[in-house]
């Protein structure tokens, strides 16, 4: 591991994941309030100086204000390595353990560190309140049901365009969650 300033390092233009709003906020918050965890989980370049691991966190590191980072250069790998690094590296795997989460950390922390509680029990408009109980019960509802997730992929403008309907739609039909959209455009395409 060495280290890098900041502007030799570029951001790679195939990276196909983004943080958004509030959880990037949260990113650039957790490096400036512990930034030893780059020292642990340093950013991965190739020979270029271009990022196969961390677009986000070099991102979230020049918000921050950081001159320079810890890096890891790849330079033994193929043009096809680099392309499956960039993806695995982004890959989601895993599910969380909702029973150990709510028995060994402090829910409040969890949010703060940008773990998806279930955004129903919230208020948009400001920082959520943490009730014991309320937050109990969401988490007891996840550990005792099987969660399943479908993932949909959209290019930037879809994506705009899909968010902000699914938003006008929620206000429409009184529902607070996506999920909750979809079901409602669902059982009125069966009618």
């Amino acid at each position: 591991m060495q280290r890098a300033a900041i502007g030799t390092i570029i951001p790679n233009p195939k990276n196909p994941r983004i943080i958004k709003d509030d959880k990037f906020k949260k990113l650039v918050k957790s490096i400036q309030e512990f930034p030893q965890m780059l020292e642990l989980r340093p950013i991965v370049v190739d020979s270029n100086m271009v990022v196969l691991g961390g677009n986000m966190r070099l991102k979230a590191c020049i918000a921050a204000g950081l001159k320079e980072v810890p890096i890891i250069v790849a330079d033994q790998l193929t043009d096809a390595q680099k392309d499956e690094f960039i993806i695995k590296d982004n890959v989601g795997f895993g599910e969380w353990d909702w029973d150990l989460l709510a028995n060994e950390w402090e829910v409040k922390d969890l949010f703060n560190w940008g773990v998806d509680i279930p955004s129903a029990y919230f208020d948009d408009d400001k920082e959520p309140e943490f009730d014991k109980d309320m937050l109990d019960e969401a988490l007891d509802g996840y550990i005792n049901s099987k969660v399943k997730q479908i993932t949909l992929y959209f290019d930037n403008q879809q994506y705009e365009y899909v968010l902000n309907k699914l938003e006008q739609i929620a206000k429409e039909e009184g529902v607070e969650s996506n999920t909750e959209v979809i079901i409602s455009l669902l059982e009125k395409y069966e009618s």
